[in-house]
């Protein structure tokens, strides 16, 4: 099994290339199942994670064609989902990925019909599917759950309803919003994410002929229409991503342009690192961080839906205050099991103490380098980062997380000046 060897000590500087955005590109492939006309994606990454979606939706009778150069902003797919061949994802296919379940919407919406197994659970936290149901409820599909499959009927068509959701979901909103378009009549849905994933379904579904109004808000309205039509659209790029680069670099005293990151995708970021005396500054090409020799101070930080500090950074940043100046606290608010990265970076001699949903982070001089274990996507790239400015040499096991949302990692950070490799065991 591949692991990665960091040796440490490295200040970043050059440029990093952000890829297309993984929970951008996932919907948005999920959405090529509402028309019968061709769907073409630009900027897609090369990921495990599409990949593995791409095989389920041909298993629903997509045509998917992937175009261009192996990675970078020339690849794109082309999807077609001419005459879908059945409408049910089995759990042999569900199960490895949770996003695979938004073809449920899609499906009941266009099929009238669909079976889809209850998704795997993440090491994150339990992560209900609840609210996708409950919305397709409200317009009116009918919903039993029989032998771990979800199976969705709606003889005549989905119809439009009003539905709020209870809490902010980014996988309800997205699902629900794509089986509204193709609903008979207007959906009310409130309390709707508003992470720039979610609005950019939302053109998506507009390029597409949809009606929707009030993308960026917390409300639309979504107007159903008949048939949906094909179209062109650019994945945006990775704000997790350009995240993750921004803490390394500023974990590593370093200098480095994130190329064709979005500045207003990561404000909340940007406030936390400029608290920390690190420069995070937007550029006509991206986003500039820097971070002189000195040590860069604590701070105190709780996750939160869009436009809040993002989950999906929390190990990231932790990793980066391991080593600040003084005490910080991070709160994390959306999901119950993610500080499973904590015993791997004390490993690391990082001083971190839990005490159920929040973390005190006493900053030490210098982390030092050690054999460490990933539990899942976000805490693996947690410890590539700790492990780049941590004394001596770390592994990173269980590199297959890393491989199912970032592109060309190793490549991209040695570029910039870091010692690491992917070896085999």
């Amino acid at each position: 099994m591949d692991h990665i060897v960091i040796r440490g000590g490295n200040r970043l500087s050059g440029e990093i290339p952000i890829s297309g955005a993984k929970n951008a590109a996932l919907p948005l492939m999920v959405a090529s199942l509402l028309t019968d006309a061709p769907l073409v994606l630009t900027n897609i990454p090369n990921l495990a994670d599409i990949a593995q979606l791409a095989d389920i939706l041909r298993h629903l009778g997509v045509e998917i064609a992937l175009e261009g150069e192996a990675s970078g902003p020339g690849r794109h797919m082309r999807l077609r989902a001419r005459d879908l061949t059945g409408a049910e994802a089995p759990y042999d296919m569900v199960r490895k990925m949770r996003a695979s379940f938004f073809v449920l919407g899609p499906l009941v919406a266009r099929a009238h019909k669909a079976r889809v197994s209850l998704p795997g659970g993440c090491a994150i936290g339990t992560r209900p599917v609840d609210l996708h149901i409950k919305g397709l409820e409200a317009l009116g599909a009918r919903i039993e759950l029989d032998a771990g499959y979800v199976v969705a009927e709606a003889p005549g068509g989905l119809k439009g309803g009003h539905f709020r959701f209870p809490m902010v979901s980014v996988g309800a909103s997205e699902s629900v919003l794509m089986a509204a378009a193709l609903a008979d009549g207007e959906t009310v849905l409130e309390n709707v994410a508003l992470e720039p994933e979610v609005q950019d379904l939302a053109r998506l579904v507009v390029a597409m002929g949809g009606r929707i109004e009030g993308i960026g808000t917390r409300t639309l309205h979504i107007q159903g229409v008949s048939r949906l039509n094909g179209a062109t659209f650019e994945v945006l790029p990775d704000r997790i991503e350009a995240g993750t680069y921004a803490m390394a670099v500023a974990t590593t005293g370093g200098d480095v342009e994130l190329v064709g990151a979005r500045y207003r995708d990561l404000e909340a970021l940007g406030d936390v690192l400029e608290r920390c005396d690190v420069t995070f500054r937007a550029t006509n090409r991206g986003i500039h961080v820097y971070r002189n020799g000195a040590r860069h101070r604590g701070v105190d930080v709780a996750t939160d839906p869009y436009p809040g500090f993002p989950t999906d950074l929390q190990a990231q940043l932790m990793a980066f205050l391991a080593t600040a100046d003084g005490v910080s606290h991070i709160s994390e608010t959306i999901f119950e099991n993610r500080f499973m990265h904590v015993p791997e970076l004390a490993r690391m001699g990082a001083q971190i103490e839990v005490h159920g949903q929040v973390a005190t982070v006493t900053g030490v001089e210098r982390l030092k380098g050690a054999p460490v274990m990933a539990t899942d996507l976000r805490a693996s790239v947690g410890l590539v980062v700790a492990g780049l400015a941590a004394e001596g040499e770390t592994i990173v096991n269980r590199v297959y997380h890393l491989d199912r949302g970032f592109e060309r990692l190793e490549e991209k950070l040695s570029r910039c000046g870091a010692d690491i490799q992917r070896a085999r065991a």
